[in-house]
């Protein structure tokens, strides 16, 4: 059975939806699913917009035989070649074997790396800048390196106003029915997701959306859809969206608050951690957040740390190192080009504490443009009443920072 919805008078939504799979990558949770949206425009010639997962193909492959109704397909545009969109491509050039298809060099290139029998249809390459018109509809076609695959592009429709733009602009979640993002609350419902979705698959490459976004700057009034490879079609509203990914690309927080993440074996640097976010609540600053590094997966963490100004690193010594998930952490901070944080340090030791320096050595040598308070709380053990007055002052020292960046 089909399930498609109209986008435009002639712009169909064809994608499907799977709530099945527990990993994206093979590496983030996905509790709430994950939406494969491809597209097709139906003018004096049919153009399909990606494929999907291949997971989800027999869904795909309904829908697009229900929106052609008979027609035949005359053109495939590959935006993003990474299997989540592309794997279903060979299907469909066996299904409809007289279709061209355009996309990039490098496209073209991975899809022969991936096996795919592309070499017996029509190609059609294209650069940055080019058009091709399907009747009344005229599309350019704008290079997105490393957003987040060096093969991605992105397609405008000067038609009528649609941005088909790849990993660009979405979202973990399935959709429920609802494809548009006045459809839903997007700021209450999706906001998290997406923001775990870009900093976790995108996040690393910052430099490379900015320049898309410089790109789309000048076609900003022209826009009126996006239409994303996941998550909701945008079609309203877009200041709060390019707000938000303009944040998430320069590294600059969305939002001054404390993120407190402790890595505790028995408890007492999890009760150091929990004084600490009592005591700043105590003195008005309630925008803190807790999270146990051991039971919290690298993409929520890392998420949250895009989204607030100051982390509290607390963590125990273990085999005279940084507890290995704590060290893991700081590990993708530095793999996602993480920047312009302020951190603050909380060290627990029995024995030999050193977590607190080599934290600290991380900071310095392997992230860039961060800001370490000089402020530090070291514990023996656990956190004793006569360590009031220090727990006091390092409390003081964060409020007085984040105050410093207001």
């Amino acid at each position: 059975m089909y399930c498609v919805r109209n986008v435009t008078e002639d712009l169909y939504w064809i994608g499907a939806n799977d709530r099945r799979l527990e990993l994206f990558e093979n590496i983030h949770p996905i509790p709430k699913g994950v939406s494969y949206n491809a597209y097709v425009l139906l003018d004096e010639k049919t153009v399909l917009f990606d494929t999907i997962d291949w997971s989800s193909c027999r869904q795909f492959l309904d829908n697009l035989e229900h929106v052609l109704d008979g027609r035949s397909l005359d053109y495939i545009i590959i935006n993003h070649m990474e299997p989540d969109h592309g794997a279903s491509i060979e299907e469909i050039l066996l299904r409809y074997p007289n279709v061209t298809i355009i996309s990039t060099e490098k496209a073209f290139m991975l899809m022969r790396q991936f096996g795919f029998s592309i070499d017996g249809h029509e190609l059609d390459e294209v650069s940055e800048g080019d058009t091709r018109t399907f009747g009344k509809h005229t599309v350019t076609f704008v290079a997105a390196p490393m957003v987040h695959w060096p093969e991605a592009m992105v397609t405008f429709d000067v038609t009528n106003g649609v941005l088909f733009a790849a990993d660009a602009f979405g979202s973990f979640g399935a959709l429920d029915g609802k494809l548009f993002n006045d459809e839903v609350n997007f700021d209450r419902d999706w906001i998290d997701e997406a923001r775990r979705y870009y900093t976790n698959i995108v996040g690393k490459y910052g430099p490379h959306v900015q320049l898309l976004l410089k790109k789309a700057a000048g076609i900003v009034d022209d826009i009126k859809y996006i239409c994303p490879l996941h998550g909701p079609v945008w079609r309203s509203d877009f200041g709060y969206l390019l707000d938000k990914y303009n944040h998430w690309s320069t590294y600059e927080p969305e939002e001054d608050g404390v993120m407190i993440v402790y890595a505790s074996m028995y408890g007492n640097t999890e009760a150091a951690a929990g004084a600490l976010a009592a005591k700043l609540c105590e003195k008005g600053f309630t925008n803190v957040v807790m999270y146990d590094v051991s039971n919290t997966h690298v993409s929520y963490l890392i998420s949250e740390t895009f989204r607030l100004s100051h982390i509290v690193l607390a963590s125990v010594t273990y085999n005279l190192g940084i507890y290995p998930v704590m060290h893991n952490y700081l590990m993708d901070m530095k793999a996602l080009n993480l920047q312009k944080r302020t951190f603050a340090l909380i060290e627990n030791g029995s024995w030999a504490c050193k977590s607190g320096d080599l934290m600290e050595k991380f900071i310095q040598n392997d992230l860039k443009n961060m800001t370490l308070l000089s402020e530090r709380l070291s514990l023996a053990s656990t956190l004793k009443s006569e360590k009031a007055p220090e727990l006091d002052a390092f409390a003081d020292a964060i409020l007085a920072s984040i105050k410093k960046e207001d």
